[in-house]
């Protein structure tokens, strides 16, 4: 199949554009003013708040222009991760997607799917004019991945729809009403440089491979941590023999799985052996034990040269460091009781990364549909950060959405997805984070549901979007569309 034969076309023709257009988080303004020229060019109002979000107006079709303001929403910014050989740059490049066995992907680096083809439907129907529903208001937001800023800045009476339709979920034949609230926590280290000693052996240690994912939808799968998977073998190092770390980088975004970590560790050439020893052992481990959930990890122990200006961090901080980061919790923390197979709360240890001013920051993030589990858990990493003499910082973060099973849109959605494909949809809560949370509290009125086609290992350079779920997707929301009524 070629690109031009997608169906539907119009969805995968402004998915194209929006492939083509950077638009990293905090760096959305070539995508907004792509907006803006489509509005103009559709002939159709559009406006831009402080911070960047859009909106962009359509009438209602003949007939119906008594039907209540139905909003669209999706969010602008794309996570930018990409493996470690890659050249990609999210600031100037486009995305190279390609079509692989029914699914969509793209290469090296995240495909966008979350939430580009949220941004494409709501284009698509923008511009064409034969479809029938009443008025419509799409909303684009910024930077919701990076803290969710503009869910956070929209002002009341930026838009004036009762009903909100969120574009940015990710399992075709799944409704959701509910999500997780948020709050993201680092741990910042002060160091001391020390030189390199005479008679050292340097090693770069990595670990790639990982598939890593999304730190709310694929929490639960198991998946290896690459901060942790590092740490367990420079904690054993330090533990054992007489092991320097020189640097010790691993993840990236707070809201992803990391895939890849390396360290630069010097150790006394009479335990040079030892340690590949104990490399050894700690590889057939981790590949014992992930052998289902990363049967792709890759590690490396190779013996490197150092350079003249080579030094360590001192000793107290590696070993506090390490202390911390080997006791910071991650994964599932409790399971839901109302729905049994959702996470109700769980952490994310995403980063840890050396920067100026001998500063080692190390970046987590706790979720919860319990507002008061979301602050424990975030308290219990804090205090790990504590006992470790870390320098620590809140983010601001998010409420979550609490479910409501009597809405009147969720009840027409069930029935009209029933119709069309003659099956049950799911009707779940997410543990990832949406923008509804914060959207009820401007808008308490609003009646919300978030659905989308299917989209697999998002926030990874393996996310990949589900051709044939687009359709229904599309034919839902259309239908949907058309039958609100007041």
């Amino acid at each position: 199949m070629k690109k031009e034969e997608l169906q539907p076309a119009g969805i995968f023709k402004y998915f194209g554009d929006i492939c083509f257009i950077p638009h990293a988080s905090k760096h959305e303004e070539k995508l907004i003013e792509y907006l803006k020229s489509f509005a103009a060019e559709q002939g159709l109002p559009v406006k831009c708040d402080a911070v960047g979000n859009v909106l962009i107006s359509k009438p209602a079709s003949k007939g119906m222009e008594n039907r209540p303001v139905v909003v669209l929403q999706s969010h602008l910014d794309m996570v930018c991760e990409k493996n470690s050989s890659s050249k990609h740059n999210f600031d100037t490049d486009p995305i190279d997607w390609y079509i692989d066995e029914g699914w969509i992907k793209a290469k090296d680096t995240t495909l966008g799917a979350d939430c580009g083809i949220g941004i494409a439907a709501q284009l698509a129907l923008l511009a064409d004019k034969t479809l029938v529903h009443g008025p419509i208001e799409c909303l684009f937001t910024v930077e919701e991945e990076t803290g969710l800023t503009g869910a956070k800045a929209l002002e009341p009476g930026f838009m004036t729809g009762d009903i909100l339709i969120n574009l940015d979920s990710e399992d075709e034949g799944e409704l959701f009403i509910g999500c997780a609230g948020g709050i993201d926590i680092v741990g910042t280290f002060d160091y001391k440089t020390e030189p390199l000693p005479e008679n050292q052996t340097l090693f770069q240690y990595t670990v790639s491979g990982l598939v890593g994912g999304h730190s709310g939808d694929d929490i639960n799968r198991g998946r290896g941590n690459a901060v942790k998977i590092a740490t367990r073998f420079l904690w054993q190092a330090q533990q054992l023999y007489n092991v320097s770390i020189s640097n010790f980088t691993g993840g990236n975004l707070r809201n992803a799985i990391a895939r890849e970590a390396s360290a630069l560790i010097a150790v006394d050439k009479s335990q040079a052996g030892a340690l590949t020893q104990l490399f050894a052992k700690h590889e057939a481990e981790i590949k014992d034990e992930f052998r289902f959930s990363d049967a792709g990890i890759q590690q490396k122990l190779t013996e490197t040269q150092g350079s003249a200006d080579s030094c360590l961090i001192d000793k107290a901080t590696q070993t506090r460091l390490l202390h911390c980061l080997q006791a910071c919790p991650h994964g599932v923390i409790a399971m839901s009781h109302t729905m049994p197979e959702l996470v109700e709360t769980s952490t994310n240890l995403a980063s840890v990364k050396f920067v100026e001013n001998n500063r080692i920051v190390v970046g987590t993030s706790q979720r919860s549909s319990v507002e008061s589990a979301k602050y424990n858990i975030a308290r219990m990493v804090e205090s790990v950060f504590s006992l470790a003499g870390a320098e620590i910082k809140y983010g601001d973060g998010y409420p979550g959405w609490a479910p409501n099973i009597h809405s009147p849109i969720l009840t027409l959605t069930k029935a009209v997805y029933q119709q069309l494909f003659h099956t049950e949809p799911q009707v779940k809560a997410i543990h990832a984070g949406l923008e509804c949370g914060l959207f009820l509290e401007k808008y308490p009125q609003l009646d919300m549901i978030s659905f989308g086609p299917t989209i697999k290992n998002a926030h990874s350079p393996d996310e990949k979007l589900h051709i044939q779920s687009v359709e229904k997707f599309w034919m839902l929301l259309l239908e949907v569309l058309r039958r609100i009524e007041g």
